[in-house]
């Protein structure tokens, strides 16, 4: 399947997990972390992102974060190939 210039995907994975400490970002269980999903933008990410952080904002070692996965996907803009 090919994907125009104009609806160019750039995935997007939200994830999270309850810290061991609020100094470092290391997993306290990592059988335990929450995959939320895959996005096709930064914006969908971002809502995802804001409503499972604002549902554990009473966790203070509950931690959500963004990974742009497009960038590891096509590092420096280069397209790989397998």
């Amino acid at each position: 399947m090919t994907e125009s210039s104009d609806n160019k995907q750039l995935l997007h994975l939200v994830f999270g997990g309850e810290l061991s400490s609020l100094e470092d970002v290391q997993f306290r269980d990592l059988n335990a972390l929450d995959i939320v999903g895959m996005f096709p933008d930064y914006a969908s990410a971002l809502a995802a992102w804001k409503a499972k952080a604002q549902q554990t904002v009473d966790n203070a070692h509950m931690r959500y974060f963004i990974v742009h996965m497009h960038r590891l996907l096509t590092p420096g803009g280069k397209t790989i190939e397998s």
